[in-house]
């Protein structure tokens, strides 16, 4: 039986739009759910999904909700690596690796995810479906999406002022959302979290670009100006 939280949801539309189903229709979805054997939980806002140094044999498809991967050091500073939404998968590096993650996943609100397990996805099934092999060319297509994008982050990150770096991410994100005008999934701290900035010098950064006219913003919202 769906928990309540997923009934909030079309949980067959989200999937559907995920990279790892794409291409795939309702009743090939619940065909590998079966083969599979996904299981569906719920987490609190706040609590973790993944803890440093759990050994990963699954991976997850966040349903509804949103969760952020957090590297964490020896003296506990955190940075958020990246998120996950509705559609989206996390673990699945060191699920494939067999590897204890070096990162922790916390539920940024509500959370409702599937867990699969990734030995059962890389193994084909005894009849060789042929939307188990798609699924196995998707797995590969989304990590090497995420590849990408952490390539990105290390590019904002490598910019030597926190000024280049605040405007190489918000350059990134408008070009990637296709507008001027955007949303980021980060208040100020996360930002500086993701970024790797002292808040305070992110937030003085922040206010001497809205007076310069190149941006304005209020709160997670962005306007760029040229």
């Amino acid at each position: 039986m769906e928990s309540e939280l997923i009934k909030e949801v079309n949980a067959m539309e989200v999937l559907q739009k995920s990279r790892l189903f794409q291409g795939m229709s309702p009743e090939e979805i619940n065909g590998v759910f079966g083969c599979m054997d996904a299981k569906e939980q719920c987490y609190e806002k706040g609590s973790f999904i993944v803890n440093q140094g759990d050994r990963m044999t699954q991976l997850y498809v966040v349903v509804k909700g949103m969760v952020y991967i957090i590297k964490s050091d020896y003296w506990g500073n955190q940075t958020i690596m990246s998120e996950a939404g509705p559609g989206e998968i996390f673990g699945e590096a060191y699920a494939c690796a067999g590897a204890e993650s070096q990162v922790a996943v916390r539920a940024v609100e509500d959370t409702a995810v599937y867990r699969l397990d990734v030995h059962k996805i890389l193994t084909v099934c005894p009849s060789s479906c042929a939307c188990h092999n798609r699924m196995i060319t998707n797995l590969v297509s989304a990590m090497a999406q995420k590849n990408i994008l952490l390539t990105e982050k290390i590019e904002h990150m490598s910019q030597r002022t926190t000024r280049k770096k605040l405007l190489s991410y918000l350059s990134a994100e408008s070009l990637r959302q296709g507008k001027l005008s955007f949303t980021i999934p980060y208040d100020r701290q996360q930002l500086a979290d993701f970024l790797c900035v002292e808040r305070s010098a992110m937030s003085a950064e922040l206010s001497k670009l809205q007076k310069e006219g190149l941006l304005e913003y209020q709160r997670n919202a962005f306007t760029l100006f040229s």
